[in-house]
């Protein structure tokens, strides 16, 4: 329970920003609210893993009430922030159908980032994003069905745009899902359906003439060399003009029959940041103090792919999960020095490299900005760090056994179509709805 002779903190969305800050102010003399539109964290590295038929999504989410249950002080709010009155320090909060008044003492926004369509309408109803769980869920429903309407279908046109997945964006995420779909068709899906001719075409789409932007010449290099190894189509300096149910139009007029078109290619910051009521930066992007205090409000600090803050370089920090991890860290550190009456320590991050995995024996890591590794030592260093960050003993070992079972029997076992019905359906059962699976990051 709550005392009310103590600091309350609370704490908007339980991505990695504010897991972390929660972490960090456990068994603190403070009480402790995280509020959140799920009740569960995503690691949301893996979403493409569950996207491909490689992991179920349990094994990549965990419960917030179970993280936190023997800690007494920091409490779980299933909810959505609806408006944030800074000078009374009250929030409100929509909880099915109810609304709740929330008053702070120190307030943590933590919602991360949304997908960015850059207000392209019809990319947004006609693509798929890989953003939350439900993202992962929705993209593998609709990648089983093409495979199953593909082989009873007749018109071969018609065909091979089912069996065409369009992926737009070279980051990361573009490049790992890229993989992952060549790996699915070329050692699973196959086999399964053997006596139907077709065969899945995978193309990788960049607007600029390089991939993974802030890596070495080498490592770039590599990673199109085992992007094509794998089957992927690299298509660079190749731009989306719009989209369409029948397929994706390029700037130069080249048309992709698909069916399939992934966007990879941008994130933009949570909404939230518009409560405030201040001139947001780049991407929607709260500026915040090197505190990471949100300019104008002292006693709201900001972390994450929300918070814009610039490097020793003018440069802003990248919307990345150590980033969001380190800001969550001090954010909650600095407002427990606060309360100490003890200065202040302004934000610094420590970089330990970059990483992307490609496939099978594939990936190129850039560790420290030093060693450059690329191929099976790249793909080792990247699964044993992804199992190292999961939450909680029965996901690294789920994950770690479905990663063995994978490589040794060139299989997926999780290719099951779930389809949501309405509430109102006598005939939905108990089948899951794949719409309520999203977090905030």
């Amino acid at each position: 329970m709550a005392k009310p002779d103590r600091p309350r903190i609370v704490i908007i969305g339980a991505g990695f920003g504010g897991l972390y800050a929660a972490r960090t102010l456990a068994k603190q003399p403070v009480d402790v609210l995280l509020i959140d539109r799920r009740n569960f964290h995503t690691f949301t590295p893996l979403l493409y893993q569950v996207a491909t038929c490689g992991l179920d999504p349990s094994e990549i989410a965990y419960p917030v009430r179970t993280i936190f249950r023997d800690v007494s002080n920091v409490r779980f709010m299933l909810g959505e922030v609806t408006s944030l009155d800074a000078t009374d320090q009250i929030i409100e909060v929509q909880s099915d159908g109810a609304t709740y008044r929330e008053s702070y003492d120190y307030l943590i926004l933590a919602t991360g980032s949304v997908t960015n369509y850059f207000g392209m309408a019809d990319l947004e109803s006609n693509s798929f994003g890989l953003k939350d769980l439900s993202d992962a869920v929705v993209l593998r429903n609709h990648l089983l069905k093409q495979f199953e309407r593909a082989a009873w279908s007749h018109d071969p046109a018609y065909r091979d745009a089912l069996t065409t997945i369009v992926i737009v964006g070279g980051g990361p995420t573009g490049l790992e899902t890229a993989g992952a779909l060549c790996e699915l068709y070329n050692y699973v899906l196959h086999k399964e359906y053997r006596d139907h001719t077709f065969a899945v075409r995978v193309i990788l789409i960049e607007a600029s003439d390089r991939l993974l932007a802030p890596y070495p010449e080498s490592l770039q290099k590599a990673a199109v060399t085992q992007l094509e190894s794998l089957g992927v189509e690299v298509m660079l300096e190749s731009v989306i003009d719009h989209v369409t149910g029948e397929g994706a139009y390029l700037r130069d007029g080249r048309f992709i029959p698909t069916r399939t078109l992934v966007w990879a290619a941008g994130v933009k910051a949570s909404p939230i940041g518009d409560l405030l009521g201040v001139p947001l930066g780049r991407a929607g992007r709260v500026p915040v103090e090197q505190t990471l205090e949100a300019i104008g409000h002292e006693r709201i600090y900001v972390v994450g792919d929300l918070a814009y803050l610039e490097n020793e370089r003018g440069e802003p920090y990248p919307m990345l999960i150590p980033v969001a991890k380190q800001q969550g860290v001090l954010a909650a550190q600095n407002i427990m020095w606060r309360i100490q009456g003890e200065a202040q320590k302004s934000f610094h991050y420590t970089d330990r490299g970059l990483m992307a995995t490609i496939g099978r024996r594939r990936a190129v890591a850039w560790l420290y900005y030093r060693v450059q590794l690329q191929g099976f030592m790249a793909w080792a260093t990247w699964l044993s760090a992804h199992l190292v960050w999961l939450l909680g003993f029965r996901n690294r070992f789920s994950v770690f056994f479905s990663w063995v079972w994978n490589y040794l029997t060139y299989d997926r076992s999780v290719r099951i179509i779930l389809e949501h019905r309405g509430l109102g359906d006598p005939a939905q059962g108990n089948e899951m709805s794949t719409t309520g699976l999203t977090t905030v990051d």
